[in-house]
């Protein structure tokens, strides 16, 4: 696996981390928490060290539980790997975001708990919606739990883009954070302009959703059915069709050679996009593990391939 510096964090980090959203909620389908568990074991053995977490993956009766898998997976390792988590929502309390210093300070101290350790390294604001759900108070308190060991850096898990990109442009100038986390794959590119700014300012980036919510994953179908209260359920047959049909036109571009798969496809061309640290894999299983992994071993797409996909992208499409 080979590795990248996170930004002016100074972190280094494998250039594929591991997302646990799956880990703790039935979003994409349940993980049974045997598997959840070897998986995290089986992504240190394969050099992953990056793991992203937070409060809100969980359900309606436990918050965090991918935090309480992750620490049960890393076990003894724990301390040798860097760990992202997040605070202003939970799994029990998602709306409205609660970016205060109040908040911070127990989540913080809950996550922590959860994960059996005395520090994250970086510590997102969770997808704020807009500029007025932050609190002035948050920052000074945020300082204090920097000051007190519990927290090393601090960053901004980007949502609602149209929204929320100035608000993430201001931080980054006042070095107020150190870190975005984004959404980033072939199918949406509409973050690259915050990419810019944050390779600018010496920022850290983590891309997010590089399997566009399973649809380069290869196993969507027109006529998939997605369970109720996953998170595709909510596409119309046209929908599903359209990102099928474009998952397949990408696949005539970017499967070839050392590349074998769409996933794998799908993570090498993130890891491609100028600036970016970490792709974050949404693996449930360790062979989707292994296949993300894979996307780190394999050669750069060459000038003929990234014209090709920049030539057949029509539009960004909604991101979870």
């Amino acid at each position: 696996m080979k590795k990248r510096i996170l930004g002016r964090t100074g972190l280094e980090c494998s250039e594929i981390g591991l997302g646990t959203w799956a880990l703790g909620s039935s979003v994409y389908g349940d993980v049974a928490s045997d598997e959840a568990t070897r998986l995290v074991g089986e992504s240190l053995d394969k050099g992953i060290n990056f793991f992203d977490t937070a409060p809100l993956y969980g359900d309606k009766t436990e918050d965090g539980i991918a935090e309480t898998v992750l620490g049960k997976g890393l076990g003894g390792r724990r301390d040798d790997v860097v760990i992202s988590t997040k605070f202003g929502r939970t799994a029990k309390d998602v709306m409205p975001g609660r970016f205060n210093a109040a908040e911070a300070r127990t989540s913080c101290e809950a996550s922590l708990r959860r994960i059996g350790r005395d520090w994250i390294d970086l510590f997102f604001f969770h997808s704020p919606f807009e500029p007025d759900e932050i609190c002035d108070d948050v920052w000074e308190e945020l300082e204090r739990l920097k000051a007190e060991g519990k927290i090393r850096h601090i960053g901004h898990s980007v949502s609602m883009y149209e929204q929320t990109r100035e608000l993430s442009t201001e931080w980054m100038r006042e070095r107020k954070i150190d870190a975005i986390q984004v959404v980033l794959s072939p199918f949406n590119r509409e973050s690259r302009p915050l990419i810019a700014t944050a390779i600018e300012q010496g920022c850290g980036i983590v891309a997010r959703e590089c399997m566009a919510n399973g649809f380069l994953s290869g196993g969507i179908q027109k006529d998939t059915i997605f369970p109720q209260g996953s998170l595709n359920a909510r596409y119309s047959r046209e929908e599903i069709a359209e990102r099928v049909d474009y998952a397949e036109e990408l696949k005539t571009h970017l499967v070839s050679g050392e590349i074998e798969t769409l996933p794998q496809a799908a993570y090498r061309w993130v890891l491609d996009e100028p600036g970016v640290s970490i792709a974050l894999s949404g693996a449930k299983n360790v062979d989707e593990m292994v296949d993300s992994v894979h996307a780190s071993e394999a050669p750069s797409y060459g000038s003929d391939a990234v014209s090709s996909v920049e030539r057949i992208h029509r539009q960004d499409f909604c991101p979870a």
